[in-house]
């Protein structure tokens, strides 16, 4: 599990190498994660967000 706003591991983890990347992912799409969330916590469907290229 990672926070989403501080891109913190707090349950389970990653080598280093991919935890950096899921982090730098969470930065870049940090906005759109967020709105997600509020979707999701309401019963509704989350919107695709981009995978990093």
């Amino acid at each position: 599990m990672v926070s989403i706003p501080e891109g913190v591991f707090f349950g389970g983890g990653l080598p280093a190498k991919q935890m950096k990347l899921v982090q730098a992912w969470i930065e870049i799409h940090s906005e759109e994660l967020l709105a997600d969330w509020e979707l999701a916590v309401n019963g509704d469907e989350p919107f695709r967000i981009a995978p990093l290229q």
